[in-house]
């Protein structure tokens, strides 16, 4: 077998055949509904929710790292996007006079990023130490702390530099000057700088994050420490480090989608970022599969547009987003409907050996 047909075999293998199908969904994703765009036959409804799903996908994606992988349960998902938005949000503002859209945008992801993983780290020290409820309730408890600090800070700044008030806005500006952070009212008057385009990139930014940790050194000692925590250590695996790795790098992911999500609305309020904003993205890893990548972009991307498909039905369609929750979550856990995809995917691997066996049987000959 030539060099070239290794490769393709490899890359079809079972065990990054997970990988290829995420990174081909997201590209055909991402031309099929470029062109639908340019010729018209998209409806703004759905253009609008191109980048807030992107947003989603990606924090879910950093999500499924924790949850899927590590095996930490994380509700508080929500307050590192919070972090990241927010962030971004002052970031562009600051430099919105001096940096074009584009390097702007991405400078804004970037400093959400590094913050929310500062948060992470510093959250994670005393926090990973737990486990199970006690882990969730600690995370869940963040969250909220983190919107309820969003909610009184006001920061501004003018020709003067930077000034910033706690509980009451004590910021007095001169003409010119304009308020990043307005407490409860969130930030008012952004300029709206996200792309459908840098969304698809960030999406395929994070899953080669995310594969590549899962496929190296590090990612087998995390999958370890989750399996079984007290042979992890026998074996000389520090839990901690792993525990932080994964808590880092999934409040990083969070981090830039916040910024991305913040940078796509004129107005943004933290009470956004609440418990049920991590509830959800939850709901997407859990519905996609645990570890599976791929699924949990299907989930996220089926979850987001299904109430504004129903959105016609007017009070009937949360009752039937509910329904339709309920149904895929019976599917997904029926050991029938298991059963039958493992057989399937067994057959497909099956014709695969087979074919490349009689190509390697014809270039013998």
């Amino acid at each position: 077998m030539t060099k070239d047909k290794k490769g393709l075999s490899a890359l079809f293998s079972a065990k990054y055949r997970g990988r290829t199908a995420s990174y081909t969904l997201v590209i055909l994703a991402y031309i099929i509904l470029e062109v639908m765009r340019a010729s018209g036959n998209l409806s703004s409804l759905f253009t609008s929710l191109l980048v807030p799903v992107t947003c989603y996908i990606v924090a879910a994606i950093g999500l499924n790292l924790n949850v899927g992988i590590s095996g930490e349960l994380n509700l508080g998902q929500a307050g590192f996007m919070s972090i990241g938005a927010f962030t971004g949000i002052c970031v562009s503002g600051r430099l919105a006079a001096s940096v074009p859209a584009v390097p702007r945008l991405i400078l804004a992801m970037i400093a959400g990023a590094l913050l929310a993983s500062l948060f992470g780290f510093i959250i994670g020290v005393p926090v990973l130490k737990l486990q199970g409820d006690y882990l969730a309730i600690v995370t869940l408890a963040f969250g909220q702390i983190i919107k309820s600090l969003i909610t009184n800070m006001y920061l501004g700044f003018d020709e003067n530099g930077f000034q910033f008030s706690f509980v009451e806005n004590t910021c007095k500006l001169v003409p010119g000057g304009k308020m990043l952070l307005n407490g409860p009212m969130g930030a008012t008057g952004t300029q709206r700088i996200a792309t459908f385009t840098v969304g698809v990139i960030l999406v395929l930014v994070a899953l080669v994050i995310v594969y590549n940790l899962m496929y190296s050194k590090s990612g087998r000692a995390i999958m370890a420490a989750r399996d079984n925590r007290i042979a992890a250590e026998l074996i000389g695996i520090n839990i901690s480090a792993t525990k932080m790795l994964a808590f880092v790098v999934s409040a990083g992911l969070a981090g830039a989608a916040g910024a991305m999500y913040g940078l796509n609305y004129s107005t943004l309020v933290p009470n956004k970022y609440d418990f049920n904003t991590s509830i959800l993205i939850l709901v997407y890893v859990v519905l996609g599969g645990l570890g599976n990548m791929t699924g949990t972009i299907i989930s996220t991307v089926v979850l987001v547009l299904l109430p504004e498909l129903l959105r016609s039905l007017q009070d009937y369609r949360m009752l039937i987003y509910a329904i339709v929750l309920i149904v895929i979550m019976l599917l997904t856990n029926n050991e029938w409907v298991r059963t039958r995809i493992k057989l399937l995917q067994k057959s497909l691997s099956g014709g695969r050996k087979a074919s490349a066996g009689k190509e390697d049987g014809k270039e013998a000959a």
